[in-house]
C-alpha cells in the first residue's frame, strides 16, 4: 500500500485524478478571437463545465449517460465540424426543428423577432478595448484596421436569457441570411460579435455529439500574452474579469 501513498504511487494517483477532472468534469480554454465580443474578450481564460449535459466515454463522442440538453442562449465549446482538431466557442441560438433567419442585423427564431435593445455600458463592454476589435477577414488576413467606436452594443434576450451582442455600424442593412431549419440532433450557433464570427451561417449545423461543454466563468484575463500565447503578461491582467460569469 505504501506505493500508492508515497513517491511514484502518489504521483500516478494525482495524474489520474487530474485526467478524470479534465475528461468528465471541467477543462480550461483560452479565447483566441473576437467572435464572442463583448461577452468574451480575447485572452479570457475560461473554465468549461463538461458534465453539464452528461458524461461521455473517454476519448469518444458517445454518451455514457445524458441528463440535460443544450438551451438557447448557452455558450458552448465544441469541435469545429470542418476540422475536429480545432475547438470553437459560440452561443446556441437554434435547437432541433427551429427555423433561424438573420436579416438586417435582427435574429428571428420560428418567425419571431428576438427582442433586443441598445444597451448601456456594462462590465463586458467597458473592459473591451480597440485591441479586441482588430477585425478578422478570412479572405484577407492582413486586414486588421478597426476600433470599438465602429460598433453598437445591444442586449438580446433568448428564452429569457439576456446577453450582450454587438453589430458593426451601418454594416447590416439589406443583408439577409437564411432561413435555415435545424435538423434533428443538431444545433445552430452564432457568435455574439455578429459581423465577425465564423459560425453556423458559414459552415452549417453543429452535431450535438461535438459539444465539449458549457462555458462557466472567466478565471483569468489579460490584454497581452507572453511569447507562449497561452501565458498572460502579468502586467496587463484585467482584474475586473477574474471569476466573471459567462452570461
Amino acid at each position: 500500500m505504501r506505493f500508492w501513498t508515497e513517491g511514484w504511487g502518489s504521483f500516478v494517483i494525482a495524474i489520474g485524478i487530474a485526467l478524470v477532472i479534465r475528461w468528465g468534469l471541467m477543462e480550461a480554454y483560452v479565447i483566441p478571437s473576437a467572435s464572442m465580443l463583448p461577452s468574451l474578450l480575447i485572452h479570457d481564460h475560461i473554465f468549461v463545465n463538461k458534465a453539464t449535459y452528461g458524461v461521455r466515454f473517454p476519448f469518444s463522442e458517445k454518451w455514457i449517460t445524458k441528463w440535460g440538453e443544450p438551451k438557447r442562449g448557452d455558450v458552448i465549446v465544441f469541435k469545429y465540424p470542418v476540422d475536429k482538431d480545432i475547438f470553437f466557442i459560440k452561443r446556441v441560438v437554434g435547437l432541433p426543428g427551429d427555423k433561424v433567419l438573420y436579416e438586417n442585423g435582427k435574429l428571428y427564431i420560428n418567425d419571431k423577432l428576438i427582442e433586443s435593445e441598445p444597451a448601456p455600458s456594462n462590465s463586458d463592454w467597458a473592459a473591451a478595448t480597440d485591441n479586441d476589435f482588430k477585425r478578422e477577414d478570412i479572405q484577407n488576413p492582413n486586414f486588421q484596421t478597426d476600433s470599438k467606436a465602429n460598433y453598437t452594443h445591444f442586449v438580446e434576450k433568448l428564452d429569457d436569457h439576456p446577453h450582450s451582442v454587438i453589430l458593426r455600424k451601418d454594416d447590416n442593412f439589406g443583408r439577409s441570411e437564411g432561413p435555415w431549419t435545424v435538423p434533428p440532433g443538431n444545433l445552430f450557433v452564432m457568435g455574439d460579435n455578429r459581423d465577425n464570427s465564423h459560425d453556423s451561417r458559414r459552415w452549417g449545423y453543429l452535431p450535438e455529439e461535438y459539444i465539449l461543454g458549457r462555458a462557466m466563468f472567466v478565471w483569468l484575463s489579460c490584454e497581452e500574452t507572453l511569447k507562449a500565447k497561452f501565458l498572460c503578461d502579468p502586467t496587463t491582467i484585467r482584474w475586473s474579469r477574474l471569476f466573471h460569469q459567462v452570461q
